[in-house]
């Protein structure tokens, strides 16, 4: 599956493709499909948690980070929450994942308490450095898309597009998302935030 790739994509070691828990699956359209599945479950899991529960959890905790992307993943991949084991061609050196969360978590924190950045800026912020560090073997992009839309969402405002389609496929809209991440990392988060909200 992983010539089937799509543009951007990390692969997977083949230590990771192990922990898949559907032998069945042969393809990548099967693979997304499954994942597709777990995912909504995942998203109805969080929104019920960080949107619309009576007790809302804050989205910024380390256990609410790992726990969603298990959520999201866990019923595919038995790693599923755990940080990657091996280093990829992005991300930071797999030593010091869990410090870089901690990190990033205790920055956004502090920005949203001290109104340090509004709102779409802060979440878009939040999901450009998840992105970065790249926690974990897959579904790196999705889980940092779900927790800007949940921290957004806490925020008061409306969920982003992030172009209006999947980007979980190669096209022009998947390709001007990781333009718009790599223009990011040179310091320019401006073509991220407009990306989102296009």
């Amino acid at each position: 599956m992983a010539a089937d790739l799509p543009y951007g994509a990390t692969p997977l070691d083949p230590d990771e493709e192990v922990g898949l828990l559907y032998t069945h699956i042969t393809t990548r359209g099967e693979l997304d499909e499954l994942e597709e599945a777990n995912l909504q479950a995942g998203l109805t899991w969080a929104r019920e948690r960080a949107i619309t529960g009576r007790r809302t959890v804050d989205v910024l905790t380390e256990a609410f980070l790992y726990d969603l992307h298990r959520r999201m993943l866990g019923q595919v991949w038995e790693w599923a929450g755990r940080v990657r084991r091996t280093d990829k061609n992005l991300g930071v050196d797999k030593r010091i994942i869990r410090e870089e969360i901690h990190k990033l978590l205790e920055d956004a924190r502090y920005w949203r308490e001290h109104g340090v950045y509004d709102a779409d800026e802060l979440a878009i912020r939040l999901h450009h450095r998840l992105t970065q560090i790249h926690p974990f073997p897959n579904g790196n992009g999705r889980h940092a898309r779900m927790m800007a839309d949940l921290l957004v969402q806490q925020l008061g405002r409306p969920p982003f597009s992030w172009g209006g389609r999947s980007l979980n496929e190669t096209s022009a809209l998947r390709a001007a998302y990781i333009d718009a991440l790599r223009r990011a990392d040179r310091g320019d988060p401006a073509s991220l935030m407009a990306f989102a909200r296009a």
